[in-house]
This record gives structure tokens, C-alpha cells and sequence, in this order.
């Protein structure tokens, strides 16, 4: 007999019976049919003590959980509502009371805390804008990116001076490359660099477009907790917590290297101490999830942070190159293209648009294409020659000019 399991169901009243029975079985190492069997013997326990009645708020209920669930909304605001559109005549403290019970039963859902299985989950967060200065007495504001792996309490740190999307992801693909792998899902807070906002609300989380690829290409499932519910990463939460110890370090570094060292340590510290809720020090229960921790492909992911250097388009409608100059087309004077280089071939990029290529192996100043150029001279001095004249031109520059070529 497992009384365990059906004390430990117990303990969570209603919100148990909004989680997925796998799930259960799984995390409790049982089979399903003995959560089934559980559930309901603790339904039949509490059919006894329950009453039957019947309530002015029955009717609205839906209307209530719907508004808190979807939109946030105050109990105040759900009564005014249900009382002026939708003819309820009871009181306030009724709404009061049952958003009140709602909440209650929503926190004990997504907080009810289980040990995940090996290589299942990680959880990722920001230490942002911690506060501290060097030996010389000045300030450093720094961010710390936080990542633990659920059962081990494996931890990556580093610390970063922005939290933009590249920086994320550069600082995923280093913890993947800490671990050696990652896990099934990863769950983040409601952070602007992996949900799409504009898109989201309370009950329908929107992972924004490049993330979602990165997510693709490196194999794991994104899951954002949901917002003001820091509860459900509370692993990470910890961790985060943790970071304050920096604080010690008010004055005890001389430059952001010291710092970079710092937290480097702290890291290694960290794994190697026992944690309270496992009683385990996390490098060595890391063992036996290193193994089940997904491979990544990290040079696939390499060019989500690496950032490339931007050439201005020049009023001539060119960049300088090595010492070269190349042609885009007039429309791009005044904006900043990347460049990409292969054995003998530049590849000339808007954003991600391909606007063109060259040989590099041609060793002349001016680099043109034949169109570009026709452009060029149209827009200038020349714009009142015909196509007939203006091919002239380019053929008496090309004679005149032993550094000029019009591919």
C-alpha cells in the first residue's frame, strides 16, 4: 500500500486534480491506475463532509474565473460588472470571497512541486541590475544569467552588462556547452526576449518568432511561466537569490575581469555545495543526469549572438571593403550592410536580404555591377543621358581607369 502517495495527494486539496495523471504517476513512481485510485478515495472522503447548496453566484462563476484567469481582474471590478450587465443581486463580499478561493486554488496548481525526472526540465532567469563598485570605488551595474537544471540543481552562471536577445542566447549556448547537452523543456520567466507580448495575455503565452527557432534548432521546449507567478521556477528563484553573496565583494575587485572571475568561482562553489531540499551536493547527483541531457549542435547556434560588423553605404552608393570599394544599389545610401566572406566570393547583406556578391580575386579600387553603376551616374550629373550614352561613359571610364571594375 502507497499511503505515501495519497498523503502527499492530499496535501494539495483541489489543485491536484488539475494535473495531468501521467504526470503524476510519472513523477511519483507509480502507475497511473494508482492515481486513479487515490483521487478517488480522497473524492469520496470529501464527498462526505461536502454540502449541497445552492448560491446567487452559481451562475456566474465561468464569467468570474475567466476575468481573473484571462484578464487579471479585481474583485471589485467583476461585481460592478456581474451587477450592471449581467443582473447579479448579490453582494460584494460573495465575488470577494470566491476570487479570493480562485487564486488560492490557481497558486496551489502551479506550485505544487515535484522532483522532475533526469534531463526533463531547466529553468533559466536574470539576476538583473545588481549594484557594486571596484576597489577605486567605482560603480558597476551588472546582470548575472542563471540557468539550473531541475534535478541535479546543476548551475550555470556569467555575468553579462545587457540582457538583449544575443546576449541570451549566447549565454544559453554556453551553458549548453557547460552541461554538454540540455534538457527536454527549459521554462523562462516572462522575459520581452522570449515572449512576444503584443501577441500574449494572461492565458495565451506567445513565444516571439526568433526564439522560437533558436528553441527549433537546438532541440529543446520553450515554457514561460506564466506573469506574476514567479512560483512555478522556483529553483532558479533561489539561485537568484543566491547572487546577493556578490555583494560581499563591494570594493574587493579592480576591474570587470576581477568581477568575470568572481562569479566564475562562485559557480564552481556553488555546484559543490549540498543543497537543502535534495541534501546532495549538485555535481555529484549531475552524474546521473549528464547522461540523459539532449545533444546540441552549438555551431548551428553561433550565428543567433555573433555580431557582425556593419559597413555604411557610402553618398556614391558603396562600401570600403579591406581597401576596396564595392557597389550596392542606390537604395541603401545611408543604411549599414554586413558582409560575409568565402574563399574568393564577399557576400553583401542587408539585414538578412542577400543584396549581392564579388570576386574578390579581382584586385581593382572601384567594384561596380554594370546595373549598380548605370544607377549611380543616372542619379548624378549624368541623369539626363539615355541608356545608349550612359553605356558610353562606363566604356570610357573602363579605358581611362585601370583601378574601375564593372562586372
Amino acid at each position: 500500500m502507497r499511503k505515501d502517495i495519497e498523503n502527499e495527494l492530499s496535501k494539495y486539496g483541489m489543485g491536484v486534480n488539475l494535473l495531468n495523471k501521467s504526470e503524476l504517476a510519472r513523477r511519483m513512481n507509480c502507475s497511473r491506475q494508482t492515481i486513479n485510485a487515490k483521487l478517488k478515495n480522497i473524492d469520496n472522503k470529501n464527498a462526505k463532509s461536502k454540502r449541497i447548496y445552492v448560491s446567487k453566484l452559481d451562475d456566474f462563476k465561468d464569467i468570474i474565473e475567466t476575468k481573473v484567469e484571462k484578464y487579471a481582474c479585481s474583485a471589485m471590478s467583476i461585481y460592478l460588472l456581474l451587477k450592471d450587465k449581467y443582473g447579479y443581486t448579490g453582494g460584494y463580499s460573495s465575488v470577494a470571497r470566491y476570487v479570493s478561493n480562485f487564486k488560492q486554488e490557481q497558486k496551489v496548481k502551479v506550485t505544487i512541486r515535484f522532483e522532475t525526472t533526469p534531463g526533463y526540465q531547466s529553468q533559466v532567469d536574470w539576476k538583473e541590475k545588481l549594484q557594486l563598485v571596484d576597489s577605486s570605488n567605482a560603480p558597476y551595474t551588472i546582470n548575472i544569467f542563471l540557468m539550473t537544471l531541475g534535478y541535479s540543481r546543476m548551475k550555470f552562471v556569467k555575468l553579462t552588462f545587457d540582457r538583449t536577445q544575443p546576449t541570451l542566447f549566447e549565454c544559453l549556448t554556453s551553458a549548453f556547452e557547460f552541461f554538454g547537452g540540455v534538457t527536454d523543456e527549459i521554462l523562462f520567466d516572462n522575459m520581452k526576449t522570449v515572449v512576444d507580448h503584443a501577441k500574449s495575455d494572461f492565458s495565451n503565452v506567445v513565444i516571439n518568432e526568433k526564439f522560437a527557432q533558436f528553441a527549433k534548432d537546438t532541440g529543446f521546449i520553450v515554457r514561460a511561466c506564466r506573469a506574476f507567478r514567479p512560483e512555478t521556477k522556483g529553483k532558479v528563484e533561489i539561485l537568484a537569490k543566491i547572487m546577493n553573496r556578490l555583494k560581499a565583494y563591494n570594493e574587493e575587485f579592480s576591474n570587470q575581469y576581477d568581477l568575470i572571475k568572481i562569479v566564475d568561482d562562485m559557480n564552481i562553489s556553488l555546484n559543490n555545495e549540498i543543497v537543502q531540499g535534495i541534501n546532495q551536493k549538485p555535481i555529484d547527483r549531475f552524474k546521473k543526469e549528464k547522461n540523459t541531457l539532449n545533444p546540441v549542435n552549438i555551431d548551428i547556434l553561433k550565428p543567433y549572438f555573433i555580431r557582425q560588423k556593419e559597413y555604411k553605404v557610402s553618398n556614391e552608393s558603396m562600401i570600403t571593403y579591406k581597401g576596396k570599394k564595392y557597389s550596392v544599389p542606390t537604395a541603401y545610401i545611408g543604411k549599414y550592410v554586413t558582409v560575409t566572406e568565402g574563399d574568393s566570393t564577399i557576400y553583401i547583406y542587408y539585414s538578412t536580404n542577400f543584396i549581392c556578391s564579388y570576386d574578390t580575386l579581382v584586385d581593382c579600387f572601384f567594384n561596380y555591377k554594370e546595373n549598380h553603376y548605370k544607377e549611380i551616374l543616372s542619379k548624378s550629373a549624368y541623369g539626363n543621358k539615355t541608356d545608349k550614352e550612359l553605356d558610353a561613359i562606363i566604356k570610357k571610364n573602363l579605358q581611362h581607369l585601370d583601378n574601375l571594375w564593372i562586372e
